[in-house]
């Protein structure tokens, strides 16, 4: 597993002992997939650079008990969860553990800064995505992780008819092979995006799709998937080798956290026209107590220096909706404007 990482003071205070002392610990965690002494010892690593810092900078007096606080929840850490990642906050005021189903990256943060909302920038930074190529008659699935692209569906029948199980003659329906043609690709294209739903639940990603212009211009008409679709290239590249296609998403991978953003709001007005997007502090928080909560969106600001886990009713909301099975995302305030500080999502 990568080395964790580790967000401290940089200048120890001269009366460092003035300020409450807090830790949280973020890791992947997912004992079905990763072996339990794989886990232990970036927890271990994580634990000893945080008890190491909170005794530098502090009293043992007004650390050790943080630290105490801190080994109990590694104690208590549930192996047989199916999530997929944890936090762990203690203070002198807070011990919490919070099982999650996104993925983060493994983080300890001491001293700083840090609420249950903050746990959306703990997202490993790298630019992971799903890439459709579709022709006529076939389609690819790209999973572009730490790895690079990785085929993971194809579908390459001989031809577009053979696929359908029709048999491509004239018949008496159509004026003419054009109108025929026309059908025959828009059935294909159904069946193409009803496999791209399949595929978004087992990786919910954004989604680039390559084709011809009629061909993708098809598609994006059709899909019923167009909240994840982050952008689309008009070019034949079926047969196009790895190389060439990073080549050809480079100009929308450079901006990425604008791209993202964009793809979030999108998926709020789209949730919004099918009357799933909650909006204002206590319809969210009635909205958070159910089962089906996708995500919750905040407002991104400047924290002050003493906020820490879920000090705001806008965390204990996060908090909710994260121990429900939901993710957390932040949005700048100017993109937020119209939904207020917190939205949320529900599954549809």
């Amino acid at each position: 597993m990568n080395v964790p990482a580790v967000r401290a003071k940089s200048v120890r205070e001269e009366d460092s002992d003035r300020s409450a002392p807090h830790v949280a610990i973020v890791l992947p965690f997912n004992p079905k997939m990763t072996p339990r002494h794989e886990l232990e010892v970036v927890l271990h690593s994580l634990q000893t650079t945080a008890e190491k810092q909170l005794l530098e900078t502090h009293s043992s007096g007004l650390a050790m008990p943080v630290i105490r606080r801190l080994q109990q929840l590694i104690r208590g850490l549930n192996f047989s969860t199916h999530k997929r990642s944890a936090a762990l906050f203690a203070s002198a005021l807070a011990a919490k553990t919070l099982y999650l189903d996104f993925d983060v990256s493994a983080t300890a943060i001491v001293d700083q800064p840090f609420r249950v909302r903050d746990l959306a920038d703990c997202k490993p930074s790298s630019k992971e995505y799903l890439l459709l190529l579709l022709s006529g008659k076939q389609s690819k699935m790209y999973h572009s992780g730490m790895s690079g692209l990785r085929l993971i569906k194809s579908n390459s029948p001989q031809n577009i008819y053979a696929f359908l199980n029709v048999v491509p003659q004239k018949t008496g329906n159509f004026s003419d092979n054009n109108d025929w043609h026309e059908v025959m690709l828009n059935k294909f294209l159904h069946h193409m995006d009803e496999g791209l739903g399949a595929v978004l639940k087992a990786y919910p990603l954004p989604v680039f799709v390559a084709g011809t212009e009629r061909v993708a211009g098809h598609f994006r008409h059709i899909t019923r998937h167009d909240r994840n679709i982050a952008g689309y290239i008009y070019k034949h590249c079926i047969d196009a080798n790895e190389q060439e296609l990073q080549g050809l998403l480079r100009p929308m991978l450079n901006d990425w956290r604008q791209m993202t953003d964009q793809l979030l709001l999108l998926q709020m007005e789209k949730a919004a026209e099918a009357g799933k997007l909650v909006c204002g502090i206590e319809e969210v928080r009635k909205a958070a107590r159910c089962s089906n909560s996708r995500v919750v969106i905040v407002e991104r600001e400047e924290t002050g220096a003493e906020m820490f886990y879920n000090e705001a009713p806008i965390d204990e909301i996060v908090e909710k909706v994260l121990e429900n099975g939901g993710t957390v995302e932040q949005l700048n305030r100017a993109s937020m404007a119209k939904f207020g500080p917190i939205a949320l999502i529900r599954y549809y």
